[in-house]
């Protein structure tokens, strides 16, 4: 009996144990408050937090008047500690990570203590103070940040000459404090008139701005207009203020590659999560939106400690500037202006590219105005036309031919009920049986079409993959390389051997083509030389990367593609063959420009449905160490509409 007494008390007393353990373990702690207490100042949401001697409310107005001035950044807040003062006090230690520039590193580090409570209830209530969020905030002083910009890094080009850089302008407008109210219209439509805008709509511009307020009319290069303060000083009101801008050489120059900068746009706002805000300035297009991250680096940031009358009582927070970091391009500046000023005339879409087949650099970008700000040059899509026939006699040195083997040459040729035959220019002597040497320099259709069964569709796509066109290749920036079916029959397989029906090819492209004849093998074409690492994957895919993305180290170069298998002797046939065109055939205009031998290939590709229809021109050459390929949207021949083009650029790139 007992035994049994006392095992039920030592169960009893085991269960009463455990008991008050669970009490224990359910009871609110000082590190459960505070952990409360770094989530909702993370969120700026202390709604459901509970403060000794005042309201939640109370706490989160007061919480956004600090914090106001430091925009919509939220910090990371975690309890650094918790130290018991005694049974009903305790004090937790916050630590605020603050990242600015949302790039994932913190820019403003720094601890606070939050006095603890225990309340009626054994809750735990914080105490609150200003100085919670900042140490020695007082009850009437707030959180106030200010940047600072980045110096914006240049553009390169080859040799590491400044495409890009900042560049003297005069932003000229109204300063509404130096003329009087009455006289505010009158001075606004004197200046625009004299600027050549609209009156009317610059005027209310100005009416609609505070009293206080330069209206700005318009931005305009120093060197273009050295006389404008002169010019504006008789308006009432009219200034010219000095300033820089991150220029290229000319309003022209490269401008679909190389882009614009100016103020932020609000769907730029929008993406950068943060990191934008209305009156920076940010890559509007091309590659200065492309690295925008890289070009325009880091702000500086201050952050101040003010008092309600606006009083700078410290500063709690400095960083310097970060300028950006330079892209590197290989674009040549000499050249690029040449080919612009090669093509100014022409009022079609139009395009010259030139790169180095030793190495693959892109040397000019240069799109006509007729291209009106598109990107023709590298992202164009028209078929080759005769240009083309560089890869089908490649794949017909692969079926065993050689420049000397005899191919037909018809008048005209019908294929599944569709009649082709040779451009309306084309000599009669070279109509028959010719070689194909002939065939190719006298550009003859039907000779290229006869050897459809001996090709393959599969075949030229090779050869055309072989010399660079259809294989996209990472430049730097979006490019399209061209497209060749690997299926075709009938009239779209006789229509490929002659460059048309369904293929199509970017002047890119065709120089990449030209290049690797020269090279010998497949040319790997490159344009961004050194660039951020995030920016330089998302090139490959054609998409821009986030305005919010940070700058990163410069990546190992690209591994090139697979050269392809073109043969140094398919290359010495390839050039024997375009060396004839310039000697031979509808490239003889290019046969006294100075320098190494030229070799060359024209084309005309139809499009369209009228009768007769359209043509789009073509010219590739070579030159030593020199591929071009020039194309007209709106052409006649290559030869006559491509060929005079081609040689203005090849004269002025020797001389």
């Amino acid at each position: 009996m007992g035994k049994i007494r006392t095992i039920t008390s030592v169960l009893a007393a085991s269960a009463l144990a455990l008991t008050l353990v669970s009490c224990s373990e359910d009871k609110p702690s000082p590190q459960d408050a505070a952990e409360s207490l770094a989530k909702g100042i993370a969120a700026r949401d202390v709604a459901g937090l509970s403060f000794a001697d005042t309201d939640p409310a109370n706490v989160g107005t007061e919480l956004e008047e600090i914090l106001a001035g430091l925009g919509d950044v939220e910090p990371d807040v975690t309890v650094a500690g918790v130290q018991e003062d005694g049974d009903d006090a305790a004090t937790a230690r916050l630590s605020y990570a603050w990242d600015f520039d949302r790039d994932e590193t913190a820019d403003w580090t720094y601890e606070t203590t939050a006095p603890l409570e225990r309340a009626d209830d054994d809750s735990w209530q914080t105490r609150w103070e200003p100085a919670v969020l900042f140490t020695g905030l007082s009850d009437d002083q707030r959180l106030v940040r200010t940047s600072e910009p980045a110096a914006r890094a240049d553009i390169l080009g080859a040799g590491d000459e400044a495409l890009v850089t900042q560049r003297g302008v005069f932003r000229a407008g109204i300063d509404k404090t130096k003329v009087d109210a009455a006289a505010q219209a009158a001075s606004a439509a004197a200046l625009a008139t004299l600027l050549e805008l609209d009156p009317a709509a610059y005027t209310a511009s100005v009416e609609a701005a505070g009293p206080e307020a330069f209206v700005e009319a318009i931005t305009l290069r120093a060197e273009e207009e050295p006389d404008l303060p002169e010019r504006v000083a008789g308006i009432p009101g009219a200034v010219a203020l000095p300033a820089t801008m991150a220029l290229a050489p000319t309003r022209t120059f490269a401008r679909a590659l190389l882009g614009s900068v100016g103020e932020a746009t609000a769907e730029l706002i929008e993406e950068s999560d943060g990191v934008l805000a209305a009156g920076d300035q940010a890559g509007l297009s091309g590659l200065q939106q492309q690295y925008d991250a890289q070009l325009r680096g880091t702000d500086g940031i201050t952050v101040m400690v003010m008092d309600a009358a606006g009083e700078v009582s410290s500063e709690a927070f400095t960083s310097a500037p970060k300028p950006g970091t330079p892209l590197k391009t290989s674009l040549d500046a000499r050249l690029q202006a040449l080919a612009e000023s090669v093509l100014e005339d022409e009022p079609s879409a139009s395009a010259i590219v030139a790169l180095r087949p030793s190495t693959g650099e892109i040397l000019t970008v240069a799109n006509g105005p007729g291209s009106e700000g598109q990107q023709t040059a590298l992202l164009g899509q028209y078929p080759p036309g005769s240009t083309f026939k560089i890869a089908t006699s490649l794949a017909l040195l692969r079926q065993g031919s050689t420049p000397d083997s005899v191919l037909s040459c018809p008048a005209e040729l019908m294929v599944d009920g569709r009649k082709f035959n040779n451009a309306g220019s084309y000599p009669a002597a070279f109509v028959g049986d010719i070689p194909l040497r002939d065939a190719f320099a006298q550009s003859c259709n039907t000779a290229f079409i006869s050897t459809r069964d001996a090709v393959p569709q599969e075949a030229l796509a090779a050869a055309a993959a072989d010399l660079g066109i259809g294989v996209e290749q990472p430049i730097g920036t979006e490019a399209f390389f061209g497209s060749v079916p690997e299926t075709a029959e009938g009239t779209n397989h006789a229509a490929s051997m002659i460059g048309q029906g369904e293929l199509l090819a970017s002047p890119l492209a065709m120089a990449v083509a030209a290049a690797s004849v020269g090279k010998g093998e497949r040319v790997a074409p490159v344009l961004v030389t050194a660039a951020a690492a995030d920016s330089a994957a998302t090139a490959e895919t054609g998409t821009s990367p986030s305005a919010s993305a940070a700058p990163e180290p410069e990546p190992e170069p690209a591994e090139a593609a697979d050269p392809g298998s073109l043969t140094a002797a398919e290359a010495t046939s390839l050039r024997e063959l375009m060396r004839g065109v310039v000697t031979e055939g509808g490239a003889a205009m290019l046969l006294d420009v100075p320098g190494e031998p030229v070799l060359a290939k024209t084309g005309t590709a139809e499009f369209g449905s009228e009768t007769p229809p359209r043509t789009h021109a073509w010219v590739v050459a070579l030159q030593g160490d020199l591929a071009v390929a020039v194309f007209v949207a709106e052409g006649e021949l290559g030869s006559t509409s491509g060929g005079p083009l081609m040689k203005a650029f090849l004269d002025g790139a020797a001389g």
